[in-house]
């Protein structure tokens, strides 16, 4: 359940679905760097569309931004889940490419499917940044997110991932989160992993045993 206030009036609204003990834990989490990984079909995207709504309307003037590797990918696993999901109290500019509040949120959408794109994001600024299947971009990609992860406005500052293992990105990844093995420019305060199992996923797996 959602709220956001709008003049004097305040609505309410209410999505269907109730978020299992990983999800929650994934939702809690505080870590600058909070990364959600493990077996296809845990409910991970699902915690992340919602993780980053509810930061858009806790923190009115936040800026998102959400990443997956082809555009194609985000349309289809982030877009459309995300009108059909929150279309009252958000509106989609297609211009701007972002998810746009009335508080002055906003959630930019974004790709990264080589160096070059990852490029287009530098001098970027962004309070809170959400790159879905991490594994599939490389460590030199990640570093160009991490320096975005800065501003001026009193809010968080958090970079959240998914992943699952394999792709380009499953040494840097295993290496941050999983064996935390950290370099000397590198708090490993700021990193937490949330391991997710597709049987914490007991939607999917009463709709598909």
């Amino acid at each position: 359940m959602s709220a956001s206030t709008q003049g004097n009036a305040e609505r309410i609204l209410r999505i269907a679905g109730r978020p299992n003990e990983r999800q929650k834990q994934f939702f809690a989490s505080r870590a600058r760097y909070t990364a959600y990984g493990g077996a296809r079909g845990g409910g991970k995207s699902w915690a992340l569309r919602r993780k980053l709504i509810g930061l858009c309307l806790c923190y009115p003037g936040i800026r998102c931004l959400l990443v997956r590797r082809t555009l194609t990918e985000l349309k289809a696993n982030h877009i459309a889940p995300l009108l059909g999901e929150y279309g009252e109290i958000l509106r989609f500019s297609a211009g701007e490419h972002a998810f746009l509040m009335d508080n002055g949120s906003r959630i930019d959408c974004g790709y990264c499917d080589s160096e070059r794109d990852a490029l287009r994001y530098q001098g970027q600024e962004y309070d809170v940044i959400a790159i879905d299947e991490a594994t599939q971009i490389s460590e030199y990609q990640f570093s160009i997110f991490k320096a975005c992860l800065r501003g001026v406005g009193d809010y968080p500052r958090r970079m959240y991932l998914t992943c699952k293992p394999g792709g380009i990105g499953h040494a840097w990844v295993k290496r941050l989160f999983v064996d935390r093995i950290y370099r000397d420019n590198e708090d490993p305060a700021d990193y937490s992993f949330i391991s997710a199992r597709v049987f914490d996923n007991r939607v999917l797996c009463d709709a598909d045993p």
